[in-house]
């Protein structure tokens, strides 16, 4: 090789070592910089010339030319990327029911200060009181005034479920927008690093970086696949369905009339709706059956990776209207499908059966007693029970669905339909316990407090355990005690797991300073090398010129 060769030799290793200077001085600038990932300088051989070619020989007689520059290529491990997307999906889910269980202790427990669980005392107590003295005006009185308390405090509670309900709708609207966003971003993204890394000349690493992180945050919404085609472009499936293509990106739609019963909405892929023209000649949406995103009848399992997105487990946790008692019924699938995995419409519907439970036993005590003013002035016995439908055309509930069991219609007192009968009210001692005779009616009254002692109601259809009207409450209040604590378990769990995966992922991907400090000594010093190496092969020219010259 000649002395002229020997410059180009130098010459590559000076602008390799640069390269490489400059990029672990990149990855210095941004070691805070969230997202980020490692760059690395890849280097190679450029081809060698070969002097003698003798087989005979262990190799062949070549001398090299040079360092080349390959790529500046990023240091990921794809096996920890996706085991990061799916915990930390995973963990999103576990945290909002954790935080739904939380939310529904603080309803049950704590209304103004005061727990609901004095108001259903105070009533046990006042039918006790009235048990010493039925005909007192005092006494009826108190009766009226602690079952008003009772149903008042019954509705706070409820409504108060229904209003943490519609906040957690709320957001279902925020995340879908979000989840749209994000695979906006992605195909823009796409389309940004096709565009750079077509020529192959250079990586578009700090895209890449951002894409990175899109599909992290969308990790947390559901459960994501995604895979790299040779030129870049990254497609995503969202919960099994495409989401993003080389082209295009298939939006997630809310639907708040087809599919809900309440105004709550449904997210559904907005491609696959069944679409129909109208009179006006104007295309309208008729069914999204064929593309709703969830099917939420499916058993919760990490298995299955069925536990994987908060978008899941906010719906799940809201659920698709305001339970009543009329969803617990006697078909264990029915309720199993669509009650008992969400936490908002089970605890919903339990505690609305108590109440009903309560309401239903009293108005048919007081129905059937002897002392029921009704038997005398003849009018309907219903006249003087405690409790009345608010509005008569409420006692019609229709179904919610086709597949509910329990018929077209059902009727009974809820807790949104029911308050005090206003002849009690004004006047509490108009049902008299006292019967034709004139003697005390202290069979309706004991009735009255076996009604309270008798444990003849169970929570739900999974549960064997029964409960009366004292106990029932109490009930209730573990169980969503214990749920709460198998979901914190669960979710503490799972934080580990989130935090060990980032970790590993983390020494991977991060910046270290003292090795990015330890890379550029060493560039560094091969830059001066390569520096000496030029100086040696321009004096040795020198020399040679100006002995050839003289």
């Amino acid at each position: 090789m000649s002395l002229m060769a020997n410059l180009y030799v130098g010459q590559s290793g000076l602008q390799t070592s640069q390269n490489a200077l400059n990029t672990t001085a990149h990855n210095m600038a941004n070691i805070d910089t969230e997202g980020y990932t490692r760059q690395q300088v890849s280097q190679g051989t450029r081809a060698y010339q070969t002097l003698e070619k003798k087989y005979e020989a262990v190799a062949w007689k070549q001398i090299g030319t040079g360092v080349n520059y390959n790529k500046c290529k990023q240091v990921r491990s794809e096996f920890l990327d996706t085991a990061y997307r799916r915990e930390t999906g995973r963990y999103a889910f576990y945290d909002v029911s954790s935080k739904a269980l939380e939310e529904i202790e603080d309803q049950l427990q704590e209304m103004d200060g005061s727990e609901f669980a004095e108001s259903l005392n105070n009533l046990w107590v006042a039918v006790q009181e009235l048990g010493k003295d039925p005909c007192s005006a005092v006494t009826q009185s108190a009766l009226i005034t602690r079952a008003n308390e009772f149903l008042t405090r019954a509705k706070s509670v409820y409504d108060g479920l229904v209003d943490y309900q519609e906040n957690l709708n709320s957001t279902v609207e925020t995340m879908v927008k979000d989840i749209n966003h994000y695979g906006d971003r992605i195909r823009q993204l796409n389309e940004l690093i096709v565009d750079i890394e077509s020529g192959h000349q250079e990586k578009a690493n700090d895209l890449r970086d951002e894409r990175n992180m899109m599909l992290d945050k969308l990790g947390e919404y559901g459960k994501i696949d995604y895979q790299e085609d040779i030129f870049g472009n990254v497609t995503v499936l969202f919960e099994g369905s495409t989401f993003v293509t080389t082209d295009h990106v298939n939006h997630i739609a809310l639907d708040t009339t087809l599919e809900s019963c309440v105004g709550y909405a449904t997210p559904y892929w907005d491609y696959a709706a069944k679409r129909e023209y109208n009179a006006n000649g104007e295309e309208v949406i008729t069914s999204i059956s064929g593309g709703l995103l969830y099917d939420l009848t499916q058993p919760i399992s990490t298995t299955t990776n069925t536990d994987i997105g908060k978008l899941k487990a906010v719906l799940l946790a809201r659920g698709d209207h305001n339970a009543t008692y009329h969803d617990i019924t006697e078909d264990t699938d029915y309720y199993n499908e669509n009650i008992s995995q969400s936490v908002m419409m089970n605890i919903q519907a339990e505690f609305d059966q108590m109440i009903h439970n309560v309401m239903t036993a009293i108005n048919d005590i007081m129905e059937s007693a002897e002392s029921n003013p009704a038997l005398q002035t003849g009018e309907d016995l219903s006249t003087y029970t405690m409790f009345v439908c608010a509005n008569e055309s409420d006692m019609l509930i229709y179904d919610i669905g086709e597949d509910h069991p329990a018929g077209s219609v059902q009727t009974g007192f809820t807790i949104a339909n029911s308050q005090i009968n206003p002849i009690l009210l004004q006047d509490p001692s108009t049902f008299t316990f006292r019967t034709i005779d004139g003697t005390e009616d202290n069979a309706t009254v004991t009735k009255l407090k076996n009604a309270f002692t008798s444990e003849e109601y169970t929570l739900n259809p999974n549960v064997t355990s029964r409960n009366s009207f004292t106990t029932y409450y109490n009930s209730l209040v573990s169980q969503v005690a214990n749920s709460g604590d198998v979901y914190k378990s669960i979710c503490a769990a799972q934080e580990q797991t989130v935090t060990a995966v980032s970790e590993g992922r983390e020494q991977i991907v991060g910046v270290s300073s003292d090795e990015e400090l330890e890379y550029m000594i060493m560039f560094q010093n091969a830059y001066n090398a390569s520096s000496r190496y030029i100086n040696v092969v321009s004096q040795m020219l020198e020399h040679l010129v100006t002995t050839l010259g003289s």
